[in-house]
């Protein structure tokens, strides 16, 4: 069964929505694997919406939220958020989630939550305020990037990262400070790096847990291809299946989870000489490895279904 998209009569009825970004961008395999779920559970009561489809504002003192060719629509009862934080900007796409909420639209996952994952600082933060191991990082607001370079706390060798990076892009290693003094006039600064211990036992190897409603349901090996760094499979690595191989592992990534208040997370770990492990960041939209579809969509949308019995009757009407 295909999903319907928001375009199709009926959509506008759907209390199941899955909101993704803007056309002609086109869903991420396993975002188009769930929403077949989705559908096959829901049929008509859900459908998907991409960002650019979708007006919404205040008249006559009330919240609401229309088509583009001025179609009220109900707010729908839970929104599966697939549009991955990194790229999402305020004042567009956050502004959007904002007005689902306040229209009392479950989001899966929360808005705050998505909020502090976009940020690799942000969740760093609350992650170590936790007492979870993650490595030392360092990073900076306005200060110049010339000059955070040549800061004597600076970790050598050094993982350099984007904040909002994803998929493993603007990911390099530094093996000392000298290449960032050479190097930092010319990196692109549209928002700030941030500079981590490199662990070394775990270079081109790291572990993903997928978590869905506290619970582990997948978890991974990735290996990057000719010893490279970066072990994302969008670079080349390739994937191994582990669950259950890595309990203390699996433990952390529930934590973690937890602390963000993430219904579903990606959580990537390294492994350390010591033998436990390290959080190198948490994803809110999570991918998956195709012969993991059948464990991590029906888990999604057991969730949904949860969020869905919880919500039905409280979202606000729409005029």
């Amino acid at each position: 069964m295909t999903y319907l998209p928001a375009a199709s009569a009926g959509a506008g009825t759907a209390d199941v929505w899955m909101l993704v970004r803007q056309q002609p961008t086109a869903l991420r395999r396993c975002s188009r694997d769930l929403a077949t779920v989705f559908a096959e559970r829901y049929g008509r009561r859900f459908a998907v919406w991409h960002t650019d489809e979708l007006l919404f504002g205040v008249r006559g003192g009330r919240l609401v939220l229309s088509t583009l060719g001025g179609t009220a629509l109900p707010p729908p009862a839970v929104v599966c958020v697939r549009h991955l934080p990194g790229t999402m900007r305020d004042d567009r796409e956050v502004t959007l989630l904002r007005h689902l909420e306040r229209l009392g639209s479950r989001l899966v996952n929360p808005l705050d939550a998505q909020l502090t994952c976009r940020n690799k600082v942000w969740q760093l933060q609350e992650l170590a305020l936790a007492g979870l191991p993650v490595p030392d990082t360092l990073s900076y607001a306005t200060a110049p990037l010339e000059g955070v370079v040549r800061s004597p706390h600076l970790p050598t060798p050094s993982v350099v990262k984007s904040v909002r990076g994803t998929k493993g892009a603007q990911v390099f290693l530094a093996p000392d400070a000298n290449l960032l003094y050479e190097m930092a006039g010319s990196l692109a600064q549209i928002s700030p790096f941030l500079f981590q211990e490199h662990v070394a036992h775990s270079h081109g190897r790291s572990l993903r847990v997928v978590v869905v409603d506290d619970t582990v349901v997948d978890a991974v090996v990735h290996t990057s291809p000719n010893a490279s760094l970066a072990a994302n499979i969008a670079k080349g690595g390739t994937a191994t299946r582990c669950v259950g191989r890595h309990p203390q592992a699996e433990r952390l990534a529930l934590a973690a989870a937890r602390v963000l208040g993430l219904d579903i997370a990606g959580v990537d770990l390294l492994f350390t000489a010591e033998g436990s492990y390290t959080i190198c960041e948490v994803n809110a939209v999570p991918g998956w490895r195709p012969e993991a579809t059948e464990v991590v969509a029906p888990a999604i949308a057991s969730l949904v279904d949860d969020r869905l019995s919880a919500t039905v009757g409280t979202a606000s009407p729409v005029t």
